[in-house]
C-alpha cells in the first residue's frame, strides 16, 4: 500500500480513536450495552424470558392473568422499554458528534480542493501567458476557474433559493 494510503488510514483511525478516547466511562458502558441489546440474539432473549415469566406465572396463579405478576411483567416491559429508548438516544448523541466532525472534515477537505485547483488553474494560465510559443489569448471560464469559491456566497445564495 502506498504511504499516503497509509497515512491516510491512520489519520482516519486516529480521528476514531480519538473520538472514543473522549468518552466517559458512563458512555463507554451504555455503548457496550447498547451494542449487546442490538444483536439479533437479543430480542430471542427477551422474548424467552417473558414467555418464561408468563409460563411460570400462569401455572403459578392457576391460568389467572389478573394476578400480580402479570402487573409487574407489565412494569418491568415498560420500563425496559423506557430505559432502551433513552440508551438508544444517548449512543445515537454521541455517534452524530462522530459524524458532525466527519462531515465537518469533508467540507474542509473540500475547500482546500477547491483552493488546490484553483491556484493550480491560475499557475497554468501564468505558464501559457509567460510561454513564448503559446498564443495569447483572454478565457473567461479559465479566469474564473482560477478563483476559489466563497463558501459564504454559496451558502447566500443556497439560501435563496430554499426560500
Amino acid at each position: 500500500m502506498s504511504r499516503h494510503v497509509e497515512e491516510t488510514v491512520d489519520s482516519v483511525v486516529k480521528l476514531h480513536r480519538d473520538h472514543d478516547g473522549k468518552a466517559t466511562p458512563l458512555q463507554r458502558a451504555i455503548d457496550k450495552i447498547t451494542l449487546a441489546l442490538g444483536r439479533p440474539m437479543a430480542p430471542l432473549i427477551l422474548l424467552g424470558v417473558i414467555g418464561a415469566w408468563t409460563l411460570f406465572a400462569a401455572v403459578r396463579g392457576g391460568g389467572r392473568v389478573d394476578q400480580p405478576a402479570f402487573v409487574w411483567l407489565e412494569l418491568t416491559a415498560t420500563l425496559a422499554a423506557l430505559v432502551v429508548s433513552i440508551l438508544i438516544l444517548v449512543t445515537q448523541r454521541r455517534e452524530d458528534q462522530l459524524a458532525d466532525r466527519r462531515a465537518q472534515l469533508t467540507l474542509e477537505v473540500a475547500l482546500l480542493a477547491d483552493r488546490r485547483s484553483a491556484k493550480i488553474i491560475e499557475l497554468l494560465e501564468a505558464l501559457r501567458r509567460d510561454e513564448p510559443g503559446v498564443a495569447d489569448r483572454i478565457d473567461a471560464e479559465t479566469s474564473d476557474m482560477a478563483k476559489p469559491a466563497d463558501p459564504e456566497a454559496m451558502a447566500a445564495s443556497i439560501d435563496r433559493k430554499d426560500d
